[in-house]
């Protein structure tokens, strides 16, 4: 399997298809994940990372827009849909149908994953969350 192979079958069946297992099978103990200021290391990190954000979200959907790979680093751009139905990363659910984008470096070390350097629109994310809030606030001042 390609790099390139690996970074869109990690989507699929982590993110698409919500494969747990997924995660232990491709993510080896000293791989990192650069996530903006926070550092995930290792398949135990991540499913914490996973877990959360699975509770704040359903309906997740990643598609992997591009990618471009040249020896052992691959930079993809993606983007996602999902539900916004729980309340795991502290805002209460409002069931709203989200889309956000983002892009990525993958840095693999004989076939396997072994650093990533993310960096997506969660601000966009926040806004679409908290835009029924700011409308209320903003008609109640007026």
């Amino acid at each position: 399997m390609t790099n390139k192979e690996m970074v869109v079958r990690w989507f699929e069946e982590v993110w698409n298809k919500g494969n747990r297992e997924a995660i232990d099978e491709m993510l080896p103990a000293g791989a990192v994940i650069h996530d903006g200021p926070v550092s995930i290391v290792g398949p135990e990190e991540f499913k914490s990372y996973f877990e959360r954000f699975q509770g704040a979200f359903s309906e997740i959907h990643v598609t992997v827009e591009e990618l471009v790979g040249e020896g052992d680093l691959v930079c993809y751009r993606f983007s996602v849909t999902m539900r916004h139905t729980g309340d795991s990363l502290g805002m209460p659910a409002t069931g709203k149908q989200l889309n956000t984008t983002g892009m990525a470096m993958i840095r693999f070390d004989g076939g396997q994953f072994a650093e990533c350097w993310q960096n997506w629109d969660m601000l966009g994310l926040l806004e679409q969350i908290r835009e029924g809030e700011r409308s209320k606030t903003y008609m109640a001042s007026a």
